[in-house]
């Protein structure tokens, strides 16, 4: 892979990661633009570990919050006890649902879905399912006595039901932080709510994803398979190249997720699922006439 190209696929990676866009979609369709023969591969999934980092620099003060409660729980031996430890801990209950299915499914999920007409057929659908959670908002909001749920009132039944949304996200194409800010919102959340849970929940699920493949490379690279597509550690220039679009893909990251943070706390999602189909009906056409 050529340096520009690392570069450019960081930029798609870190602007797609946070919008919900779905940032597989856009990585797949510009690798294969680009002519890579193994679009699918490890690259994809590990540079979005910068785009983790960027989580954690922007929410920096909140997790550092979060990581002290959990450790006075531990010294306390008591559960839960302030509003930080019941948010982290909400936090691991809603990353469970994602941890069940991608054990169980993701490479079947893989096999059958990782492919451009599949991804375009999904951006469709969740920019639909998208649509509806905006109005089922609207809707929540003109109704009387219907407050939206801020952070402190979310439950363990928000934290697994959005959990359970953020496993759709499995499937290439629906968008992480998409999939999972539907769900806030159809729980009841308020938009920048729905946003900053979906960030924090990322942690766990992205960070894993992403150590595994670094390790399944690894791996290949002590161990390379005949015909299979070399380790991103053959060579120094795929290493230095992973480097970079992950480097740059974490500073494109922190902006998008400032930018998102501001834009929800105004505006509503419909630009987003506008987006979305467009997206996905240009890639049919794409794959009809090339």
């Amino acid at each position: 892979m050529e340096l520009w190209e690392a570069i450019a696929l960081g930029v798609v990676q870190g602007l797609t990661e946070f919008l919900p866009i779905s940032s597989t979609a856009h990585l797949l369709f510009v690798r294969q633009a680009m002519g890579h023969a193994h679009p699918e591969d490890a690259f994809t999934t590990v540079i979005q570990l910068g785009t983790l980092v960027a989580v954690f620099i922007y929410f920096r003060s909140d997790i550092a919050k979060l990581i002290r409660a959990v450790l006075n729980d531990a010294r306390t031996m008591r559960f839960a006890s302030s509003p930080e430890s019941r948010l982290a801990w909400l936090i691991v209950l809603g990353t469970v649902p994602v941890v069940i299915v991608g054990l169980l499914l993701k490479k079947w999920l893989k096999a059958n879905f990782y492919d451009l007409p599949s991804m375009a057929i999904m951006a469709i659908v969740f920019a639909l399912l998208m649509l509806a959670a905006e109005l089922w908002a609207q809707l929540r909001r003109a109704k009387p006595n219907s407050p939206e749920i801020v952070e402190r009132d979310i439950t363990w039944k928000e934290a697994l039901w959005v959990g359970a949304w953020q496993a759709l996200a499995l499937f290439p194409g629906a968008s992480r932080s998409g999939t999972t800010i539907t769900g806030g919102l159809f729980a009841g959340m308020s938009r920048a709510t729905a946003a900053r849970f979906s960030f924090l929940l990322s942690l766990p699920s992205v960070f894993a994803a992403g150590m595994k493949e670094l390790y399944d490379e690894y791996k290949v690279w002590k161990n390379p398979i005949p015909g299979a597509p070399k380790s991103l550690f053959a060579s120094s220039d795929e290493t230095v190249a992973l480097l970079v679009g992950t480097i740059v893909s974490g500073i494109v990251g922190y902006f998008a997720i400032a930018w998102l943070m501001h834009f929800l706390k105004r505006y509503s999602l419909y630009a987003f699922v506008g987006y979305r189909i467009l997206l996905g009906i240009g890639i049919l056409m794409y794959l009809a006439i090339r």
